[in-house]
C-alpha cells in the first residue's frame, strides 16, 4: 500500500486520513477482504452529481438531452476505464490470483470499478467539495473539451436523421457473415440506402456491426454530398 499511496499522492495530490477506505477502493472481489463494490455504488453517484454540475454550469444553453449524452459520454465504461488506465491505476489494484493471471488489471469494467470506488473513497474520506476537486484532477482537459452534442449520437442515428433531412430512404442493413466460436463472435452487416454502394461493418455483436456499416454509409454519402 505504500507504493499506492505514494502513487496517489503524487499523480492526484490526495493523502487519504482513512488509509483502509483507499485500500477497499483498490479491492477486486475476487480479492480477499473487504471490495470495493461498495464504494464504486457512491462513488457512481458522486460523479454524476459532479459531472452534472460541470455540465449545467459549462453549457448554459445546452437542452436535457443534449447534457445528458454529454454526461454519459464522460462516464460510461470506456471512458473511465481509459481514465483509469491512464493515471496508472491499474498497477495498484488488489486482485484475487486468477484475474491476476488473466490481465484483470487491464480489464475495462475492473478499471472503470475502482476509479468510481476511489471517488466514493475519498467522498468518505474528506468531503463533497473536496471530492470534486479530486475528480477535475483525474478528468484534467475532458472536463473543459467537451465533444459537439452531435458527435455523442450512435451512427446509426445520425445516417437516419441525415437522410429524412433530404428525404431519402431508410437505411437497410443486412446480416451477411458471422465467425468464430460462440463467446468470440465476429459479425458482418451490410448497410444500404437508396441504391447507393453497400458499406460492410464487422464488430463483436450484430448492433457493433451495424453501428460501423452506418458510420462507412454517413461518411460515404456526406462526401458524396460535398462533392456534388
Amino acid at each position: 500500500m505504500d507504493k499506492a499511496e505514494s502513487w496517489l499522492s503524487k499523480t492526484l495530490s490526495y493523502r487519504f486520513n482513512d488509509a483502509s477506505l483507499f485500500k477497499q477502493a483498490l479491492t477486486h472481489r475476487s480479492a480477499p477482504g473487504n471490495s470495493n463494490e461498495r464504494l464504486e455504488f457512491l462513488g457512481d453517484a458522486v460523479l454524476d452529481v459532479v459531472v452534472s454540475e460541470v455540465l449545467y454550469d459549462a453549457r448554459p444553453d445546452a437542452a436535457e438531452g443534449d447534457l445528458s449524452r454529454l454526461r454519459a459520454s464522460l462516464v460510461r465504461d470506456s471512458s473511465l476505464a481509459e481514465l483509469a488506465a491512464a493515471l496508472g491505476l491499474g498497477e495498484y489494484l488488489i486482485l484475487g490470483s486468477g484475474e491476476r493471471k488473466s490481465g484483470g488489471h487491464r480489464r475495462e469494467s475492473i478499471l472503470a470499478d475502482a476509479l468510481e470506488a476511489l471517488f466514493g473513497a475519498v467522498y468518505l474520506d474528506s468531503d463533497f467539495e473536496t471530492t470534486t476537486a479530486f475528480i477535475r484532477r483525474c478528468f484534467g482537459d475532458r472536463m473543459e473539451d467537451f465533444p459537439h452534442v452531435d458527435e455523442l449520437r450512435d451512427p446509426k442515428t445520425r445516417l437516419q436523421e441525415w437522410l429524412q433531412a433530404r428525404g431519402m430512404g431508410l437505411p437497410e442493413y443486412e446480416l451477411v457473415n458471422v465467425t468464430g466460436k460462440a463467446h468470440r463472435q465476429q459479425f458482418e452487416v451490410r448497410c444500404s440506402v437508396d441504391g447507393n454502394d453497400a458499406t460492410l461493418g464487422a464488430g463483436s455483436s450484430r448492433r457493433n456491426a451495424e453501428q460501423q456499416s452506418a458510420e462507412y454509409m454517413l461518411g460515404s454519402l456526406t462526401a458524396i454530398d460535398e462533392d456534388g
